[in-house]
């Protein structure tokens, strides 16, 4: 559990997971309960949330891609659209994110 903290890679994999679940929880409960129930309150406290953390997502794929003199064509972009898909974020942590030797920064 300590290399999710410890490296750029590691930190990269947990807003994977944090994002994805923030985007299927957005997707999945909260704007249905906005449009069917009308209640957007869910909507307006989860938003944010997902927003923070989708741009931290897309920013740390970056700094990773960059360190990791990983080829945008082949694998950067593959990382950056999968936040948009949901369950995107774990299919890339699986294929992609998991394999990568981390180095410590």
């Amino acid at each position: 559990m300590k290399k999710y903290f410890t490296t750029t890679i590691g930190r990269l994999r947990l807003l994977a997971l944090l994002e994805g679940i923030s985007l299927i929880a957005l997707i999945f409960i909260a704007v249905p309960l906005k449009y069917f129930y009308n209640n957007p309150s869910l909507t307006k406290k989860l938003g944010p949330i997902h927003g923070a953390l989708f741009l931290l997502f897309v920013f740390n794929a970056l700094r990773v891609g960059v360190e990791q003199q990983w080829k945008f064509k082949k694998t950067t972009w593959k990382v950056l659209i999968a936040c948009f898909v949901p369950f995107g974020t774990f299919y890339i942590d699986y294929k992609i994110l998991r394999n990568i030797k981390a180095d410590k920064s």
